[in-house]
């Protein structure tokens, strides 16, 4: 099933979301904030996407407690320059034909490893995304652009790219990247029924929430990798 076919619309944030298991003696830390493009590098020119370019008032969770990544299921072989252009087209698919009021990735990152942010409302903020169904509340998104199913090579610089970003989005709650936190379902078509409580990573695969292969063989193998860097880069042994 392709990654972007688990996706829901985004909702109010009141009521919903989950807690982080406690851990005694666990000190919150955080970590540098990587250099993240602005959504304005990507939402003007090419593709027509009025709603990228003004988007929607967004909504917001207390806190991010976990992050999900994805791959996009588009080609790897693309010149990083070209990457907007790669953006606002799926924008414009998401916001046209699927008519989601915004993109719903909250950050993608390229095979160079240059980080984008996506939806609209703050990149420092607990933005509710519309990436994985059920489990967008207290949660973000992260979306590699490519495809990368068993045998494909996953470029370093794009895993690095992701481990800095999750270190210093998921410091922000003190969230150690290796540990599980608990979030409740929104939508009993995900792994969990409606109103379940699932224990899951706080950096944690799509598939791990929905019922696809989604980020791909390849990307899913190097999640324990890039929890282990993220930890590192938080200051944690």
């Amino acid at each position: 099933m392709l990654c972007v076919s688990g996706i829901e619309r985004a909702v109010d944030a009141g009521g919903a979301g989950g807690a982080a298991l406690a851990r005694p003696g666990v000190v919150s830390r955080g970590a540098v904030r990587p250099h993240i493009v602005p959504r304005s590098v990507w939402a003007v020119g090419g593709e027509e996407n009025s709603t990228a370019r003004t988007p929607p008032p967004p909504s917001y969770d207390d806190k991010v407690l976990a992050v999900f990544v994805h791959h996009t299921d588009s080609p790897n072989d693309y010149a990083c320059a070209d990457a907007p252009r790669i953006i606002r087209y799926l924008a414009a698919g998401q916001t046209g034909a699927r008519n989601w009021d915004d993109i719903g990735y909250n950050f993608l990152v390229d095979r160079c490893g240059t980080i984008y942010e996506g939806r609209a409302g703050g990149v420092d903020r607990p933005v509710t995304g519309a990436h994985t169904l059920g489990f967008n509340h207290r949660t973000a998104g992260i979306a590699a652009l490519g495809t990368f199913t068993a045998g494909v090579r996953v470029p370093r610089a794009m895993t690095d790219a992701i481990a800095a970003l999750v270190a210093w989005k998921l410091g922000l709650a003190g969230v150690d990247p290796r540990s599980t936190v608990r979030l409740t379902s929104s939508n009993s078509l995900s792994r969990y029924a409606d109103g379940t409580t699932a224990a899951l990573p706080a950096l944690a695969a799509h598939g791990d929430a929905y019922m696809t292969t989604c980020p791909g063989a390849a990307l899913r193998a190097l999640l324990p990798q890039i929890r282990q860097k993220a930890a590192h880069l938080q200051g944690r042994t």
